[in-house]
């Protein structure tokens, strides 16, 4: 992923707090040699103090061979994305309809080791940790193997525990063009109120111009 000065993140707590409130990305493993990676979407829990995110996943997933094979994956997360026309990029003296058109999003690229979580009490354990993630008010069974409404369940799927080792973040709103583009581009997701135009816009309203630094 291309990442620009001006789309990086501003420090390590902005793609911090972003990734906080999205949770669902898409995992990619490596596949054999000459073939196309795997690729599968999944809900996840990121655990900044750990510097991990879990997951599950059905056991016949064919990912887990291609993990005996590289256990480097990528979880890559995107949102907060709206396409940009043209005509709001034309700088002031140029033809609306010679503008460049665009895309806004925000990105967030976490390379990870995987480990695999077969212990069943190690499994329930996996889970809990999502399970207080995505629902925080505690409304669900305890997750224990052997015991009712769960137990017998643990083997049908396998855990995983994605170990961070690098991070990329991008915030891709435009932030190094010129005043009166960013006043346009700001106006006109206004406007528009698409799908996304929201988030994007608020993007582009708390990052501000770009300084260089």
């Amino acid at each position: 992923m291309l990442i620009h000065p001006w789309d990086a993140a501003r420090d390590e707590a902005e793609w911090q707090d972003w990734l906080s409130r999205h949770d669902f990305g898409q995992l990619a493993v490596n596949g054999p040699p000459g073939e196309a990676p795997l690729v599968q979407p999944a809900h996840f829990a990121y655990d900044p103090g750990r510097g991990e995110a879990v997951t599950h996943l059905a056991r016949p997933n064919p990912l887990w061979r291609a993990l005996e094979a590289d256990t480097r994956v990528l979880l890559s997360v995107v949102d907060d994305y709206a396409f940009v026309p043209g005509p709001w990029q034309a700088p002031d003296g140029v033809p609306p309809e010679h503008g460049v058109p665009t895309s806004f999003y925000t990105a967030v690229q976490l390379s990870c080791v995987a480990h695999v979580v077969d212990a069943p009490e190690e499994l329930a354990a996996l889970l809990h940790r999502q399970l207080a993630h995505f629902q925080p008010a505690g409304d669900h069974a305890r997750v224990a193997p052997g015991e009712a409404p769960y137990g017998r369940m643990l083997g049908g799927i396998r855990g995983l525990r994605l170990e961070v080792t690098e991070v990329r973040a991008k915030f891709k709103y435009a932030g190094h063009k010129p005043e009166p583009v960013r006043r346009r581009t700001s106006a006109g997701l206004a406007g528009r109120g698409a799908p996304g135009d929201a988030e994007a816009l608020a993007h582009r309203q708390r990052r501000g111009a770009w300084t260089g630094s």
